[in-house]
Formats: structure tokens, C-alpha cells, sequence
């Protein structure tokens, strides 16, 4: 049964979901069927290694940190959008940072965090070199934004996951 239904509830989620974007009848049944067993097929086929969490603690901190730089930068960004034609002292810029994080689970929470954060956005990470290019809305000082890349998001998830 596992073979063909690798992840059953999601497939009997999908055949729901599907039911309800469509009309009910036997033919869209048996059609959401056959794309919930496929999926769960494919996402079984893909699924990563098990997530091993090290230390809650420094997930609880990062997020706390998260949330507290998402409000703070939300605001930063409203500011300079509203006074950046009256001042014009904005510099958008790429920062070349290092990572160390070699785990694929961890180094999606940073690109989760770093687009979800107002005025940066992940835009390439280069796995053999271990350097991830990112865009600033505004930069006063590039050292500034390695450390704070290294020292505040990715010390928290190195230490969090194993």
C-alpha cells in the first residue's frame, strides 16, 4: 500500500481539493485521483533526509529576531519610499555574502527570511563556491550586511540544525 500511497493523506487532500475547484462527478474523481497518486509518487521521489532539529531554543530566538527585523524593515522601507524623491540618498546594491550553511533545509528558512524581509531579496545561491548574491534596497556599508547575515540569521539556523 505504500508503494502506490506513499503519502496518503495528502493524496486524499488533493483528491478533496480537487473536488472542490471542479464540479463532483465520477470523471473528475477518478482524473483528481490519479494526479493526488502521482503527486504523492513524485513528492516521494523527491522527499528529502528526515529534518533533525538540534535546539528549539534557537529556532524560538530566530523567529522572535524575524519577526522584530520584518516590522522594523517594513517601516524602514515605508520611510525611504515616501522621502526618497524629496531626498534621493537610497543606494540599491548586490552583496556577495559567504555562507557556511551547506544543508538544503536551513539555507531555505535564510532564503525564506532574507525575501520575506522588506528592502532584500535572495537572488543566487552558488553551491560549490557557498555564496549566496543578495539584493539591498538600501546599503550604507556591505561588511555591515555579511555580518549581520552570518552573525544574526545563520549562526541561529547552523546552531538549530544539525
Amino acid at each position: 500500500m505504500t508503494r502506490i500511497l506513499p503519502h496518503p493523506l495528502m493524496s486524499a487532500a488533493l483528491v478533496v481539493i480537487w473536488l472542490l475547484l471542479t464540479r463532483f462527478s465520477l470523471g473528475h474523481l477518478m482524473l483528481g485521483s490519479v494526479i493526488a497518486v502521482v503527486a504523492g509518487l513524485a513528492l516521494a521521489r523527491i522527499e528529502p533526509q528526515p529534518l533533525r532539529i538540534r535546539s528549539w531554543a534557537a529556532l524560538l530566538r530566530l523567529t522572535a529576531i524575524v519577526t522584530a527585523d520584518i516590522v522594523r524593515s517594513n517601516w524602514a522601507v515605508a520611510r525611504l519610499m515616501l522621502t526618497d524623491g524629496r531626498h534621493g540618498a537610497r543606494r540599491s546594491a548586490f552583496v556577495l555574502i559567504p555562507l557556511r550553511l551547506r544543508d538544503p533545509v536551513p539555507l531555505a528558512l535564510l532564503a525564506v527570511i532574507l525575501t520575506a524581509t522588506p528592502g532584500t531579496a535572495w537572488l543566487e545561491h552558488d553551491r560549490e563556491a557557498g555564496t549566496l548574491l543578495l539584493h539591498v534596497f538600501d546599503v550604507i556599508d556591505e561588511a555591515a550586511w555579511r555580518d549581520l547575515i552570518r552573525d544574526r540569521y545563520e549562526a541561529l539556523l547552523m546552531e538549530a540544525f544539525a
